[in-house]
């Protein structure tokens, strides 16, 4: 049966007409009308089609500079996170007039524009992928350094993982002072001034570094909670099923568990994978031969 929202039933229900007075003057509704009348405006200012009217916050935009020779999976695990957290992410090339890369591992990838295109845009993040020579060409690109420069200067976010961290970042003097985290093999290339520390995912202040492919995602997921906060973080990386914290290792849990005593015959045993002699019992392989398992 269809029902009317309270908001309208309330609208169009009867009222009492309260009594005048002798001198014409009306009486003030009944104080239950009132209330009754009250929550029918805040009912309508909650529903549905009051809110939807209500302006959207603005994607927070991220740069994401490419460059022949940059880490690909670094490069797209950042980017396919952050716009699943509802980010505006550039990708641009700082190869002049090309913006199709050559990254590593003979992957190519394809900007969305030349850096020298949206070089005056504003970013409200940063963010440099690594790889060989990726971090090379990112230093020796100056109109990037300005871009960088300029950023940090107005304290925004900026990050950098794998070789990037000292490599651009450390060379172009922006971390110093702070701690940072980098590929183990260019740890010895973080600049003194920077406080070197062996940390998957590093933040200090606006500043977030990061070790390698295999800590990528840990990464995007912190840049997400940076821009976003932690609720935000959580609904993107829930999907994906990622770590539960950052850092835990991996555990295994065992499905088909077997338990037995010593002189009985075990259960639930099946072959040992790739092994034609033994037979796998509670993930432990026993021989049936005296060649093993």
């Amino acid at each position: 049966m269809a029902t009317r929202p309270l908001a309208t039933a309330l609208t169009l229900s009867k009222t009492p007409r309260a009594p005048s007075s002798s001198s014409g003057s009306h009486h003030s509704p009944p104080a239950l009308v009132r209330r009754l009348q009250t929550l029918a405006r805040a009912l309508a200012s909650s529903s549905p089609q009051a809110m939807a009217s209500a302006p959207a916050p603005a994607p927070k935009k991220v740069l994401v500079p490419i460059a022949n020779g940059t880490e690909p999976m670094e490069a797209v695990i950042t980017i396919d996170v952050l716009r699943r957290s509802g980010a505006d992410v550039a990708v641009a090339s700082v190869e002049p007039a090309s913006a199709t890369v050559a990254a590593a591992w003979g992957v190519k990838l394809a900007a969305d524009a030349l850096l020298a295109d949206i070089a005056d845009a504003e970013f409200d993040l940063i963010s440099l992928p690594g790889g060989m020579p990726g971090a090379s060409n990112f230093r020796d690109c100056k109109l990037l350094e300005n871009v960088v420069r300029k950023h940090v200067e107005k304290g925004k976010l900026c990050a950098a993982i794998c070789a990037a961290p000292a490599v651009a970042l450390g060379t172009w003097g922006l971390l110093n002072g702070l701690k940072a985290t980098c590929h183990p093999s260019f740890m010895d290339k973080l600049p003194s001034e920077v406080h070197a520390v062996e940390s998957r995912v590093q933040i200090d202040g606006k500043c977030v570094t990061s070790r390698g492919p295999g800590t990528a995602m840990e990464y995007s997921i912190v840049l997400v909670e940076q821009l976003y906060g932690k609720e935000k973080a959580e609904e993107v990386a829930g999907p994906m099923v990622m770590h539960p914290q950052h850092g835990v290792e991996f555990s295994t849990k065992e499905l088909n568990s077997t338990s037995w005593n010593v002189g009985e015959t075990p259960s639930g045993e099946s072959k040992c994978c790739g092994c034609l002699v033994g037979r796998q019992v509670g993930g432990c392989c026993i021989p049936e031969s005296e060649d093993g398992c």
